[in-house]
C-alpha cells in the first residue's frame, strides 16, 4: 500500500504568501452556512423521506443534522490549519496519504458532479408544474422525466445544466449581491410556508409515527442527510475569521441549527397539514423511493394527492390546502434558487479536479485553462457532460444517496484526520480546536459509518463499484505519474564493471 505523505508545510507554502484579512464574524458564518445548505433536500426530498419514513423523518432530520455538526466540527480544525482548496482531499494527503486521499478525492467527484445533477433534477421537477399552472403548458411526461423515473428524458434538467456549465465556461461568477438575494428568496419561501402549514396541522396525521421502525427512520436520515450538505463552506473560511475558537463554532452549529430548526416545522408542517404515510403495494410492502413502481402507483388520482407522490412537495402541499397562487411563489422560489446552487456543485468539482491533476495524479489537460475565457474549459466541459447525462436519466432520490456515499466517505476521512493529527503534530498552530476531540471525533466516524449503512444496497454497491475503478485508475496511472513518486526510495542503479 501507498501512504505517501504530502508534509503541510508543503500545502501551506503557497497559502502562506498571502495572508487574508480576518472580517468575519459570528454573524456572517453562520448566514454564510445557512445560504449554502438550504437548498435541494428540503424542497425537494421531503417527499422521498416521507416515503421512507413517514412522520418519523422529524427524527430523520436531528439524526442527519447531529452528525453534520460533529463533522462539522472537525471540518472546522482541519480549515484552520490546510487554508487551501481540495477540501477533504487535500487534508487526506496531508494525514493520511497518497492513496487515502486518492480514494477521497474519487468520492468527491461523485458528490459534487452527482450532487449537480440531483440538483437539477429538483429544479425541474418544480419547473415544470410552474410553467404548467403559470402558463397552462404541459411538458409531456417523456421530456419531464429521466428514463428510469417512469419518462424517456429529463430535457429541463437537461437545459439548465447546460446553461450553467456554458456560463462557467464563459467565467460567469455570482456577485455576494445576487447570491445573498437568492438566500433571501430561500429563506422567505420557507418562512411562508411554515406560516400556512403551521396553522392548519391535525395531530392525527402524525399516527402511526413510525410506520416502517427505526430502520425506516435511519434510512430516511440517510437519504435527507444531502439536506445538510454545503456547511463546509462555512469551514473554509476559518483563515478569514475574528476569533476563530470562539466564531467558528458558533458560525456552524449555528447554521446548522438554524436550517435543522427550518426543516423540522416544514417536516411538520407538511405533515401535520396533509399527512405523510408510505404508499404501499397490494401485498403491504412499502415501494421503495424514485422507483416506476411508485410512479406507476401515484398515477391513480387518489394516490396522487399524496405528499409521497409529489415531486415538489412544498409547492404541493399549499396547493392541497388552497393556496393555489401562493404554490406557485413557492415553486417561483426553488426555480430561482436553486441554480445557484448547481453553479456552486460544478465549480467545486473543477477545484477538485484541478487539484487532484495539479498533484499529477490526474493528467495535465484537467488544467488547462482557456486563451479567452480564462477559465478551466476542459475539466469544466467533462464535468457539465457527466451531469448532464445522469440528470437526464435518473430520479433525483437517487441521485441524492449516490452523492450521500461520497460525502461520508469524504467526510470520515476528515474525522479521522484530525484525531491522527492530534497524535502526530500535536504541536502544530490550529486557529480552531475541535471541542471534546475524542468524543466528537468517534462520534462522527460512528455517525459516518451508520448512516452509509442505511443507504440503499444499489447505492452502496455503486459507490464500492466507483471506487474500484477509481483504485484501477490510479494503479494504472495516478501511482507513477504523481508528483510525489520522484521522492520515493529507489534501489541504487548498478552500473557495470568496465571489462578488464
Amino acid at each position: 500500500m501507498n501512504w505517501r505523505i504530502k508534509p503541510l508545510d508543503a500545502i501551506l507554502a503557497s497559502a502562506e504568501k498571502k495572508s487574508l484579512a480576518r472580517t468575519l464574524g459570528a454573524f456572517q458564518l453562520t448566514m454564510l452556512g445557512v445560504g449554502a445548505v438550504i437548498g435541494t433536500g428540503i424542497f425537494v426530498l421531503t417527499a422521498e423521506a416521507a416515503q421512507k419514513a413517514g412522520p418519523g423523518m422529524m427524527l430523520s432530520f436531528v439524526v442527519a443534522g447531529l452528525v453534520c455538526a460533529v463533522t462539522a466540527l472537525c471540518y472546522a480544525e482541519l480549515a484552520s490549519m490546510v487554508p487551501v482548496s481540495g477540501s477533504a482531499y487535500t487534508y487526506s494527503y496531508a494525514v493520511l496519504g497518497e492513496l487515502i486521499a486518492w480514494i477521497v478525492g474519487w468520492a468527491l467527484i461523485l458528490e459534487y458532479t452527482v450532487a449537480a445533477s440531483a440538483v437539477a433534477v429538483g429544479w425541474s421537477n418544480y419547473f415544470v408544474p410552474l410553467v404548467q399552472h403559470s402558463f397552462d403548458i404541459q411538458i409531456p411526461v417523456y421530456f419531464a422525466k429521466g428514463y428510469f423515473a417512469g419518462g424517456l428524458i429529463n430535457l429541463p434538467a437537461v437545459g439548465i445544466s447546460v446553461l450553467i456549465t456554458a456560463l462557467l465556461v464563459l467565467g460567469t461568477r455570482e456577485s455576494a449581491t445576487v447570491n445573498a438575494i437568492l438566500v433571501c428568496i430561500k429563506v422567505a419561501a420557507l418562512v411562508l410556508f411554515i406560516a400556512l402549514s403551521i396553522p392548519v396541522i391535525k395531530m392525527e396525521n402524525f399516527h402511526p409515527f413510525m410506520p416502517l421502525g427505526v430502520l425506516g427512520v435511519g434510512g430516511a436520515a440517510a437519504s435527507i442527510f444531502f439536506a445538510y450538505v454545503g456547511f463546509d463552506a462555512v469551514s473554509t473560511a476559518a483563515e478569514e475569521t475574528k476569533n476563530p475558537q470562539r466564531n467558528m463554532p458558533i458560525g456552524l452549529i449555528g447554521s446548522l441549527l438554524i436550517c435543522t430548526v427550518f426543516y423540522l416545522l416544514v417536516a411538520a408542517g407538511a405533515i401535520g397539514s396533509i399527512g405523510a404515510q408510505p404508499m404501499m403495494d397490494a401485498t403491504g410492502h412499502v415501494l421503495e423511493p424514485g422507483t416506476i413502481e411508485l410512479f406507476e402507483t401515484c398515477k391513480d388520482p387518489v394516490k396522487a394527492l399524496a405528499l409521497v407522490c409529489s415531486e415538489e412537495p412544498l409547492a404541493h402541499v399549499l396547493r392541497q390546502l388552497g393556496w393555489d397562487k401562493v404554490s406557485r411563489l413557492i415553486g417561483l422560489a426553488a426555480f430561482l434558487a436553486l441554480p445557484s446552487v448547481i453553479l456552486m456543485m460544478i465549480f467545486g468539482q473543477t477545484r477538485i479536479f484541478f487539484c487532484m491533476a495539479r498533484d499529477k495524479l490526474l493528467p495535465d489537460v484537467l488544467t488547462k485553462i482557456h486563451v479567452r475565457f480564462n477559465t478551466p474549459h476542459v475539466v469544466t466541459v467533462i464535468t457539465g457532460a457527466v451531469v448532464i447525462m445522469a440528470a437526464a436519466f435518473f430520479p433525483v432520490g437517487k441521485l441524492a444517496d449516490l452523492s450521500n456515499g461520497g460525502t461520508l466517505v469524504a467526510f470520515f476521512a476528515v474525522a479521522l484526520g484530525v484525531m491522527i493529527l492530534r497524535v502526530t503534530n500535536p504541536a502544530r498552530k490550529r486557529a480552531f480546536r475541535t471541542p471534546f476531540v475524542w468524543i466528537v471525533g468517534p462520534m462522527a466516524l460512528i455517525g459516518c459509518v451508520a448512516l452509509f449503512a442505511l443507504l440503499p444496497i444499489f447505492t452502496i454497491l455503486v459507490f464500492f463499484g466507483w471506487a474500484a475503478f477509481g483504485l484501477l485508475v490510479y494503479a494504472l496511472y495516478g501511482y507513477r505519474r504523481s508528483a510525489l513518486a520522484a521522492t520515493d526510495t529507489k534501489p541504487p542503479t548498478l552500473t557495470p564493471k568496465p571489462s578488464s
